[in-house]
C-alpha cells in the first residue's frame, strides 16, 4: 500500500465498504473519528470501572479494619500507638480479588477496547491522509470529551492559630 489520498473508488475492511461519491467518504470519515471518540470511551469506562472496584475494596478494608480493631479492649487502632515492628502483627494485609461478574465486566470493556483499537488500525493501514487524519482528529476529540482529568487531593482542615500562651512582661 502507498499513501494515498484518494476519495471516490476506496474500498476499506471489505467490499461492502466502496466508496461511490464524495458524501460516502465524508460520511466514512466522520464514522472512523468517531469510532476513535468511542475507543477513548471505552478506555475512560475500564479505568473508572477498576477505580470503582479499588474504592468498594477500600471501603471493605476499613470496615474490617474497624471491625477487627474494636476487638481489642474496644480502642480502635491509631497508627500512633503502631512501633515499625508492631506493623505487621496489628495490620495484617487483606488481599482482594475481583469477582467473576466483576472479572467479566472488566474483560468484556477490554476485549471492546482491544477490537475498536485493532478495527483502527487496520483502517491506518490503508495509508489514506483523509482516514488517518480522521483517526487521529478522532482520538484528540475522544481524549477531550471522555479522559477529563479529575484529580482528589484531600486538604486536611486549617487550624487556628493561638496566640501567645503567657502575657509579655514589660521590662521597663
Amino acid at each position: 500500500m502507498l499513501w494515498n489520498w484518494s476519495t471516490i473508488d476506496a474500498c476499506f475492511l471489505s467490499e461492502s465498504w466502496y466508496i461511490h461519491n464524495n458524501g460516502a467518504f465524508a460520511a466514512s470519515c466522520i464514522g472512523v473519528a468517531l469510532l476513535a471518540v468511542c475507543l477513548e470511551l471505552i478506555r475512560r469506562l475500564g479505568k473508572e470501572y477498576d477505580a470503582l472496584l479499588l474504592r468498594q475494596f477500600h471501603a471493605r478494608a476499613l470496615e474490617m479494619a474497624s471491625a477487627g480493631a474494636k476487638g481489642r479492649d474496644d480502642r480502635p487502632i491509631c497508627c500512633d500507638n503502631i512501633r515499625s515492628g508492631d506493623l505487621a502483627a496489628t495490620h495484617p494485609t487483606i488481599i482482594f480479588r475481583a469477582s467473576p461478574p466483576e472479572q467479566l465486566i472488566r474483560a468484556v470493556l477490554h476485549l471492546v477496547f482491544f477490537g475498536l483499537a485493532y478495527i483502527l488500525m487496520l483502517l491506518a493501514m490503508y495509508y489514506n491522509g483523509y482516514i488517518i487524519i480522521s483517526i487521529i482528529l478522532g482520538a484528540g476529540l475522544g481524549k477531550f470529551f471522555c479522559d477529563w482529568l479529575v484529580y482528589r487531593v484531600d486538604v486536611p482542615p486549617p487550624t487556628l492559630a493561638r496566640g501567645v500562651e503567657e502575657p509579655a512582661v514589660c521590662c521597663g
